[in-house]
């Protein structure tokens, strides 16, 4: 059976939840679950995850002291660990994230113009609400919040919704390529009445764990908008930048339907794909195992260029991650072994912000008080048995809900007004 025929085959077979269905009633209104696409909800539990392990490591160990400490772990297993992260995970899941957000966005304003047009006014209130999220989580949990600039990215894209697919594919294109933000970004931040240099200034790594092992919460609260301080120019200049970029590529995809023809588009990018996952994948061996024993490697003027190659490579990865839980989701075994994956992801916000919660609990005085206690191999574990726990989770509370507690409170507040949260 040539490629044709397994496309005209899945096309007969396509079930009614992976179809954009349209023409409804003229209203805005929260998707259904009979019009939800399984495949997108699976893409977002695998970003929480691979979100989650990388987040973990810093919550353990912040980045003080972060390569200090894990230099003491020399067994093989940590080793092997922290080479796992470094080469699969570290910086790949923010791109997907992103992309799959603005997709997200691009979808919902579809549905909008084929019922009543496009209501920026919505929009807005959706990602104001997404930000005071995302500054309680900094304020409360964890410093290193996304939502806050999700929806600061959400709202400057906003407006190019309704601008063609050329555009917003060229725009993402040249906004990941763009070699020059540190610059732009260092002028940026003269002009803030703040030093973020001086931010931590008086932290050393042994006032940082004092604070977080044994600290009040509101020595943590300190600490956490320090923390985001120090780390603004990073926020700014590399994930801001990577930020917009995917979203306006979620949008491009939205805008064209992948989402009614997923089957065939993986099938057609295939070969693209691997090909870019090949070369990126060698320059990140070379960049990480080869680059380092030489001059040019420090040399201040290519070196710019040598990590702006690495971050594309990282997004290559990424992409190719997708890729390939599109393709394995086609077959009968992966979609088996997937499917679990999509509980999570129709809970991504209430998933994102747990983690976080259960971060403190472990990590803080307010719990275990288990930060820097433990070796990576441990780190990774926990990562993973809490991913499970969620899993379950997720599946029991969707059983009885129609929507997770925090994305039905973001809802009724976008839609203004009390939608049922428990299935009839």
């Amino acid at each position: 059976m040539g490629p044709i025929d397994l496309l005209k085959q899945f096309d007969t077979r396509r079930s009614i939840s992976e179809n954009f269905l349209l023409n409804q009633k003229n209203t805005i209104r929260p998707t259904q679950k009979t019009r939800r696409i399984e495949l997108l909800d699976v893409y977002r539990g695998f970003a929480v995850f691979g979100i989650f392990v990388v987040n973990i490591v810093v919550m353990h160990s912040t980045y003080l002291n972060q390569d200090v400490y894990n230099a003491q772990w020399t067994t093989s297993i940590d080793l092997w660990t922290q080479r796992i992260l470094q080469l699969l995970f570290y910086t790949k899941f923010f791109p997907i994230f992103s992309l799959l957000f603005g997709w997200g966005m691009s979808m919902q304003a579809l549905k909008m113009k084929a019922r009543q047009g496009i209501s920026f006014s919505f929009f807005v209130r959706r990602m104001g609400y997404l930000w005071l999220f995302g500054i309680l989580h900094i304020a409360l949990l964890w410093s290193g919040d996304v939502l806050h600039l999700y929806a600061v990215m959400g709202l400057l894209v906003t407006p190019l919704i309704t601008q063609r697919r050329a555009l917003l594919l060229g725009m993402s294109i040249f906004f990941l390529l763009f070699p020059f933000y540190e610059p732009l970004i260092s002028f940026v931040m003269e002009q803030v009445p703040f030093s973020t240099e001086e931010a931590l200034a008086s932290y050393d790594a042994e006032a940082v764990r004092q604070v977080i092992q044994h600290g009040s919460f509101t020595d943590g609260m300190e600490l956490r908008f320090r923390e985001y301080v120090a780390n603004l120019p990073m926020l700014l200049g590399f994930l801001a930048p990577m930020a917009f970029s995917m979203f306006l590529l979620g949008m491009y995809l939205g805008k064209k339907n992948v989402h009614n023809t997923l089957f065939s588009f993986l099938y057609k990018i295939k070969n693209p794909i691997l090909l870019f996952t090949i070369l990126s994948n060698a320059y990140r061996l070379v960049f990480l195992f080869v680059l380092p024993d030489y001059e040019l490697y420090r040399d201040p003027d290519l070196r710019p260029y040598f990590i702006k190659l690495m971050v594309l490579s990282d997004v290559f990865m990424g992409i190719f991650y997708l890729w390939l839980i599109g393709w394995l989701w086609f077959r009968r075994m992966g979609r088996s072994i997937l499917s679990p994956l999509r509980h999570v992801g129709r809970m991504a916000l209430t998933n994102y912000l747990l983690q976080s919660f259960i971060g403190v609990i472990l990590f803080t005085s307010l719990g275990f008080r288990l930060y820097e206690t433990l070796r990576p191999f441990e780190t990774f574990l926990i990562a993973i048995v809490i991913f499970v726990f969620q899993i379950g989770f997720s599946k029991i509370w969707l059983q009885y809900f129609r929507w997770g507690p925090l994305e039905w409170m973001w809802r009724c507040t976008t839609y203004r007004k009390l939608l049922p949260l428990k299935k009839s």
